[in-house]
């Protein structure tokens, strides 16, 4: 694991434009499979691997026609089979073992959250670009640690906030950059739940998974189907240790367009406050849906955060799911699952053409990240880019789990002089499942 030193330092910040879609970075990629000017030639393809064979996976399974599915690894050796037959591609269970290929390129990341960054940095090292999955981190710390580590070994990595490179999100974002909603004071959006806890009666696990490894770094809890389903009753996704709950899994959208429509990719907050006093996550004992338990860790407890230009971001029940809702001194922009609306109405009417800042027209997120693995450039959901907009989740459960009011330092990335908080920076990682030490 990085030292406090490492995580602190800002050697690698990028502070470029805010939105700028593709950013020079070092020429470092595969000699085989890319032309000698950095683009396919007529007969080569990009070689593709997926870490995680499970449900979002296969959804990022329609790759550019210059890319090729080479391999599939699952630490559910059945799923990654199954998938690996129906591509015609090879399956493994050790994805480290799969790095190892000189087919491989490039790898989508999709597996649960705790295991996002750890195979990302392995994948940097083994020189592939990383396509990953959101949030980008489990913890602000190990975040700082990949985008280190993705800009010491020159690899171009793509955060699957995939709203970037939709039309609708896009001119929304344009809509309050152009400042056709006058000055933005106030931002509304969903008030995420916090992740709870299960403690499930063992199931016998299914033949070919390596349950111990799927637990990683967490301590390893028995074998429930309800815990290894993402989305079931209810799913590591709602669950610590595996993941911040929705706040970081929906909320990753919603915070990242706040982030890019207020020009905020390279900073953040400086001031968070929480209602309702400590939030203590409480553990179920039997599966049941995220009704309950995100009620418990969300109602009552709407997050407050503040920019250091004095914009307020709200989490109210009424927000909008994935987006925001932009309040200025001459209306309202909300933008939600690529829909934008405004009051007074006529704001949204405005033609993009008349617009004088615009965003770049990208409207599809791999095909970002293929044209910048050719050309070495950075995509529109740059890692940097994902680690800020992370950092804002874990900090609206980090206010809930502490209780009170913080502040932040966004370059620093620290709570000055609060180590109750600080602590909830990073995580403690079992053997052997650390991150490994900076070179």
């Amino acid at each position: 694991m990085a030292s406090e030193r490492e995580l602190s330092r800002r050697g690698f910040l990028h502070r470029g434009a805010a939105g700028a879609a593709c950013m020079a970075m070092p020429t470092i990629i595969s000699s085989r499979s890319l032309a000698a000017q950095g683009r396919p030639g007529p007969n080569d393809r990009i070689g593709i691997a997926y870490i995680g064979a499970g449900r979002r996976a296969n959804q990022l399974m329609k790759l550019p026609p210059e890319g090729r599915m080479v391999a599939v690894a699952d630490v559910d050796l059945r799923r990654a089979e199954s998938v690996a037959s129906a591509r015609q591609c090879k399956a493994y269970q050790d994805y480290r073992a799969m790095l190892e290929s000189k087919d491989i390129d490039a790898v989508f990341v999709a597996t649960p959250d705790h295991w996002h960054v750890l195979p990302s940095i392995h994948a940097c090292q083994a020189g592939k670009d990383v396509y990953l999955e959101k949030p980008l981190s489990l913890t602000i710390g190990e975040g700082r640690v990949l985008v280190d580590t993705v800009r010491r070994y020159g690899r171009v990595l793509q955060t699957g906030s995939q709203r970037r490179s939709m039309a609708g999100h896009r001119f929304g974002c344009e809509l309050v950059r152009n400042g056709i909603a006058g000055k933005i004071h106030t931002v509304i959006i969903k008030n995420y739940p916090s992740p709870w806890r299960a403690r499930f009666a063992a199931q016998n696990i299914p033949a070919g998974l390596d349950w111990n490894t799927w637990c990683g770094m967490t301590e390893p809890a028995a074998y429930h189907e309800d815990i290894f389903i993402q989305r079931s009753r209810p799913g590591w996704i709602s669950l610590q240790p595996y993941s911040g709950g929705e706040m970081t899994g929906t909320g990753a959208h919603g915070f990242d367009q706040v982030q890019w429509a207020l020009e905020m990719d390279h900073t953040g907050p400086t001031e968070i406050s929480v209602e309702g006093g400590k939030l203590e996550p409480p553990i179920y004992e039997q599966p049941e849906d995220r009704a309950r338990g995100d009620a418990r860790c969300s109602g009552g407890r709407r997050v407050r955060m503040r920019y250091a230009n004095g914009i307020t971001i709200r989490l109210e029940d009424n927000g909008p799911e994935a987006g925001g809702e932009f309040i200025g001194d001459r209306g309202k922009i909300r933008i939600g699952n690529n829909v934008v609306d405004s009051n007074p109405r006529e704001l949204a009417s405005i033609r993009r053409e008349e617009l004088a800042v615009r965003l770049p027209d990208i409207d599809d997120h791999i095909r970002n990240w293929f044209d910048c693995i050719k050309t070495r450039e950075r995509p529109i959901a740059d890692v940097e880019i994902g680690h800020r907009s992370a950092i804002l989740c874990h900090l609206g459960n980090i206010a809930r789990w502490v209780g009170r009011s913080l502040r932040w330092d966004p370059a620093l990335e620290r709570f000055p002089d609060d180590e109750e908080a600080n602590a909830f920076l990073d995580r403690e990682r079992r053997a052997p499942f650390t991150l490994p030490a900076p070179t």
